[in-house]
């Protein structure tokens, strides 16, 4: 029996043939079993497909004149997150109907208890980062992820300007998209030779942050909107991205994926991996995200 787990039927057909996959080295080892509940082909290409789909759509609106609106939290919202959120769900429901989908632009808001008797269900933003839409600076992207019983075992993130978008899940891999150019990538393993280098802002930076930068001593901020900071870590770009305030959990959810996807983790100030779909809110607490696990995050957020 074939095994169809997408990132060994990708990197390597003949081990795909075989009943057990070893490939490559970022984890992929899945089983005919296992293969039941990995994502498939053509269910990760057609939320590629996707994701590409949702940023025409956001920049149909990027090249005019538009109007910006306010939700209730006050956050902003603009044509494009309606266009966007419209073309994935139409999308996801197409694709896969048997899965429930969350969206922040979601106009009925799924009470908890029922939500998270789910099993599996899609987490969107289908424009992450409209304050960075709306100051035209390019740093927001579309995010999809794939949330099995509270993990997020499969995420997409595409930014509209520039055309890239990466996709990966835990244990398989990630990978790269430009054009029609696929390339696996990998977080950096920090070897001390260069200051670490911090997805924080320079001019706008909360007080925890702050110390947190002190007790790392030789760190290089790079402040880098959206779930961008995700991928810039999963391709060794980045080391650390700290968060110390509010997130959503379609915030993170497809980062995580392909954060991990490519070795790094996401994990809660003490340590656990973040889950979702676990609590009534939606919203997400602190987090740090490393692209090397090893590094001593502990130390620096030691008060």
């Amino acid at each position: 029996m074939r095994c169809t787990n997408w990132c060994c039927a990708r990197t390597s057909p003949k081990a795909a043939r075989s009943r057990r996959c070893t490939w490559p080295a970022t984890g992929c080892s899945t089983t005919v079993a296992d293969a039941a509940v990995a994502l498939d082909a053509r269910t990760r290409d057609g939320v590629i497909a996707i994701a590409h789909a949702a940023a025409a759509a956001i920049l149909d609106v990027y090249a005019g004149a538009f109007d910006v609106d306010r939700k209730a939290d006050a956050s902003p919202v603009t044509a494009a997150d309606l266009a966007a959120h419209h073309v994935i769900v139409d999308g996801l429901r197409a694709l896969t109907p048997d899965i429930p989908i969350v969206s922040e632009e979601s106009a009925v808001v799924v009470p908890a208890g029922q939500r998270r008797a789910w099993t599996r269900m899609w987490l969107v933003d289908p424009l992450d980062g409209t304050r960075e839409f709306v100051k035209r600076n390019g740093e927001f992207s579309v995010n999809i992820a794939l949330i099995d019983r509270g993990v997020a075992v499969f995420g997409v993130i595409q930014a509209p300007v520039t055309g890239t978008l990466w996709h990966g899940a835990p244990g398989q891999g990630a990978w790269r998209v430009d054009g029609a150019a696929e390339t696996a990538i990998r977080a950096r393993r920090f070897e001390g030779a260069a200051p670490l280098r911090v997805a924080a802002s320079r001019s706008h930076r909360d007080p925890r942050t702050t110390a947190l930068l002190a007790r790392i001593g030789e760190a290089e901020p790079m402040p880098l909107g959206s779930s961008l900071k995700f991928c810039r870590l999963a391709e060794g770009a980045l080391d650390v991205y700290p968060r110390f305030g509010p997130t959503s959990e379609w915030d993170t959810a497809a980062g995580q994926a392909i954060l991990e996807g490519a070795g790094g983790v996401v994990l809660d100030p003490s340590g656990r991996p973040f889950r979702y779909n676990q609590r009534d809110s939606l919203l997400n607490g602190d987090f740090i995200a490393l692209g090397d696990p090893s590094l001593p995050w502990r130390d620096w957020l030691a008060s």
